[in-house]
């Protein structure tokens, strides 16, 4: 895999401080109205003692953090380890040594805001997980071997267990149906917001919601091996996995604050000697140095936006495994694409009916009839794509046999008719071969329909592809974005599918295993790869991509390797989810300007005496919340 795919970081080594909890909030909203007491106070030494009050209860957290976190990481890392806490509170201690009490409060107050709003970020994000779990069953009803019924908890059920599902019932775990006819509301998985029809055989979700109906289901998965199960591990990694810039901020963060500390003697020393500033402006514009140069919004000018956008992405059922996959998306340069279900709806339908030149209207209707008729006696897909197109037509009862490299023949009012391949023929009239060139060259099966002598009619069938794949792949043809179409049909197959959704590269007739060669075949020409499946033999080559995209109704491996997941079989989903990562991708670049902007302009004012405290907080905290409320654009998305 390649080193972006492999570019997880792990975070436990971290800070870990909550910015939230109850009693830190009390003290924060304490310390700003003991701020704004003061600034309607006339007493000098009252107005002081408010402002060092309100330094000292809203910056509480703060001022611990700086030193007891620094204290901890050095020991543990065994090397200097200080954080942006400590050159707060260092600029904080600073101001209020020179008496510029209302400075080193508005510092603390402005630095603390900053930080609830990046959690709040944070909490949007985390409401998507918790949204999920609280979606996840906690009981079921068992059928015992008696026919009594006992409620237990989901984590006790086996495979092989009976359920009952009354209606308006939540489905406790994944299973089949094995008795009862029930529509169920799957849009918690999928995110289709019709409810699904389901009847004996069909495939059941943990987490979805039973109509009317009753069903008995029988449990095919642990609870802990569930799509929502998977899912919800899958979206509880998110924090745990951060994107590059990110990754480098932190990493760089304690060297630069060990430069940062190890300048502002030095500042002020070259302010006492060289520029000849008096030890009182010195010390003073020393302070302001350390305010201005302190790395608060280069710190969160990425990680809020990213959360941001993973909330919003969440929202619209696509959900990434962490920040760094969807940073990536942005640079993406190839996309490869399974065909069936992921850009085709997977079933099969009628596109066309043709009957020959001999056939007059009523014969037609009457051979309908009979078509109808001997398929309803197959469980064959391209049989039930048949009996999906002639819908107002009712089978009548008449004996089928179904000949294995032939297909189904009947005997109808003394006459033999058959259903089959075109192989299946001798004497093929030449409009009906005509026809069937024109068909099979657009991609399509042929299924004929005649008697013993001869073809009467033909029917094409075809894999159609989805609206919302010819949207897609537009909109990546119009980034100039490489679109790639893998699958095991035949070439001719695959193009026609190809032409149709007007993708770059089609390459058919593909083993399961070949897809990864493919995906390392594409990086030489194109350096970030991303692969969209659905199946287990997509798995190979969701791992073998830069980013894997699994699609939700696809298969438990497909999801287990991917690195995100179109909840619902939407492409348009994903070309959605390219947007936000460019706009992502915008959005910290424009952080990391006003932030490096910020502290050039005030390090150049305050050396030339331009720049004084009050301004230089004002200025500094100012542009942390300006990053962090940037950021928080991506809450909102992009317009579609």
């Amino acid at each position: 895999m390649s080193e972006l795919k492999h570019d997880n970081h792990d975070h436990s080594d971290d800070h870990d401080h909550s910015h939230g909890g109850k009693a830190e909030v009390f003290l924060f909203f304490a310390g700003l109205v003991t701020f704004l007491i003061a600034l309607f106070v006339n007493a000098g030494t009252l107005k002081s003692t408010l402002y060092v009050s309100s330094l000292l209860l809203s910056g509480y957290h703060i001022i611990l953090e700086g030193f007891i976190d620094t204290y901890e990481q050095t020991i543990k890392r065994r090397k200097f380890m200080p954080n942006i806490h400590i050159l707060m509170t260092l600029a904080a201690l600073g101001a209020a040594i020179i008496g510029e009490y209302m400075e080193a409060a508005l510092l603390i107050l402005i630095f603390g805001g900053a930080h609830f709003l990046e959690h709040y970020a944070e909490d949007k994000s985390n409401k998507e997980i918790t949204n999920l779990i609280k979606i996840n069953p906690t009981t079921a009803r068992r059928l015992q071997a008696n026919g009594e019924t006992e409620v237990v908890d989901v984590s006790l059920l086996r495979v092989g267990d009976k359920l009952s599902i009354l209606n308006g019932d939540q489905i406790p775990t994944d299973g089949i149906v094995m008795s009862g006819n029930s529509s169920v509301d799957q849009s918690s998985i999928t995110g289709e917001s019709i409810p699904v029809e389901k009847q004996s055989g069909d495939t059941l979700y943990g987490s979805t919601i039973n109509g009317s109906g009753t069903l008995v289901m029988e449990v095919t998965k642990d609870s802990s091996e569930t799509v929502i199960a998977k899912i919800i591990e899958m979206v509880s990694q998110t924090q745990q996995n951060i994107s590059k810039t990110a990754a480098f901020i932190k990493k760089i963060e304690p060297v630069y604050v060990t430069i940062v500390l190890l300048l502002t003697p030095i500042f002020f020393l070259l302010g006492l000697y060289v520029f000849e500033w008096t030890t009182y402006d010195s010390f003073y514009r020393t302070m302001v140095f350390l305010i201005a140069t302190s790395p608060c919004a280069l710190a969160v000018t990425d990680i809020p936006a990213t959360l941001s956008a993973i909330s919003n992405l969440a929202k619209r059922g696509v959900l990434f495994k962490g920040g760094s996959y969807l940073s990536n998306l942005s640079d993406v340069t190839a996309v490869a694409f399974d065909k069936t279900g992921t850009l085709t709806t997977g079933k099969p339908v009628v596109t066309e009916a043709y009957f020959g030149k001999e056939v007059t209207e009523e014969q037609q209707i009457e051979f309908e009839n009979i078509i109808v008729s001997m398929e309803s006696k197959s469980n064959h897909p391209l049989a039930q794509a048949i009996m999906n197109h002639y819908t107002d037509i009712q089978p009548t009862e008449i004996d089928v046999e179904n000949i294995i490299g032939v297909g189904l023949i009947a005997t109808a009012e003394n006459e033999t008719y058959k259903i089959g391949k075109p192989n299946s023929y001798e004497v093929i009239p030449p409009d009906i071969e005509e026809q069937t060139e024109t068909f099979e060259d657009a991609g399509k099966t042929v299924v004929y329909f005649g008697s013993d002598e001869e073809v009467l009619a033909l029917i094409a069938i075809q894999d159609v592809p989805k609206e919302t794949s010819k949207e897609a792949i537009q909109y990546f043809k119009d980034e100039d974005i490489h679109t790639v179409m893998l699958t095991g049909d035949a070439k001719r197959t695959g193009e026609a599918i190809g032409h149709q959704l007007a993708i770059d590269e089609v390459r058919g007739n593909i083993m399961p295993d070949e897809k990864a060669t493919i995906l390392s075949e594409l990086k030489e020409s194109y350096p970030v790869t991303a692969m969209v499946g659905d199946g287990v033999n997509d798995a190979p080559a969701l791992v073998a991509a830069d980013i894997g995209v699994a699609m939700g109704e696809g298969t438990d491996i497909a999801i287990d390797v991917a690195d995100a997941i179109l909840m619902k079989n939407d492409l348009s989903r994903f070309a959605y989810t390219h947007r936000v990562a460019k706009k992502l991708r915008k959005v910290v670049w424009q952080n990391i300007f006003i932030a490096l902007a910020v502290v050039v302009m005030l390090v150049v004012l305050n050396t030339v005496g331009q720049m004084n405290m009050t301004f230089a907080v004002i200025f500094h905290e100012g542009s942390t919340l300006a990053v962090i409320f940037n950021g928080l654009r991506l809450l909102k998305g992009v317009k579609d």
